[in-house]
């Protein structure tokens, strides 16, 4: 557990680098008590209550309420982008190889949750480092979903096309690779 905790901080810290300044901050850089109520509640809207209301919260890096069940809730995907996500453990420590562009091989099942969808906030179907990714030729932005990620022979006739409507593969050539799973219309 403490090595889970490691990782989510520093895939949180990470991720959640400040790409802006919230002028709601006080002084001594902690959030306004309102900032933090809706920040939580922001990162507790990714998934259903029967696994956010027991999830450990990280905000800008920070673990800010500590769960019981093995999942963690953060208000953001990447700093600053309004795009909460729920993950398990076994998403947690792809993030984390993710964002230190490690080496990544699933063994087991892992879930993430984005119920709140990633509008405005996309991504390259195939890159996770792109640049620029909404000048991507495979930008994709996905509603409420959610994210699963198997070991790569499960992904044997699984489309990589997230306009058939339903489960597409992301990061297809990657040791990132996962299953986007909508769930309601964008």
């Amino acid at each position: 557990m403490v090595n889970l905790l490691k990782s989510t901080l520093c895939v949180s810290a990470i991720l959640s680098t400040s790409l802006f300044t919230f002028s709601s901050l006080a002084e001594d850089s902690k959030m306004t008590e309102d900032l933090m109520t809706e920040k939580i509640g922001r990162a507790k809207s990714a998934a259903p209550a029967s696994i956010s209301d027991d999830a450990t919260i990280v905000i800008d890096g920070k673990v800010v309420v500590e769960g019981s069940n093995g999942w963690t809730c953060m208000p953001d995907t990447f700093p600053g982008d309004g795009m909460p996500m729920c993950n398990d453990a076994v998403w947690m420590e792809m993030l984390t190889a993710m964002v230190n562009k490690k080496d990544f091989t699933a063994t087991k099942i892992g879930i993430s949750y984005m119920l709140q969808g990633d509008r405005g906030a996309g991504v390259s179907n195939s890159d996770p480092y792109h640049a620029d990714p909404k000048s991507a030729d495979d930008y994709v932005e996905t509603g409420p979903h959610l994210m699963i990620i198997v070991p790569k022979a499960m992904l044997d006739g699984l489309t990589d096309d997230p306009s058939t409507g339903g489960p597409y593969v992301m990061w297809k050539d990657t040791p990132y690779v996962h299953i986007m799973v909508p769930v309601a219309d964008k």
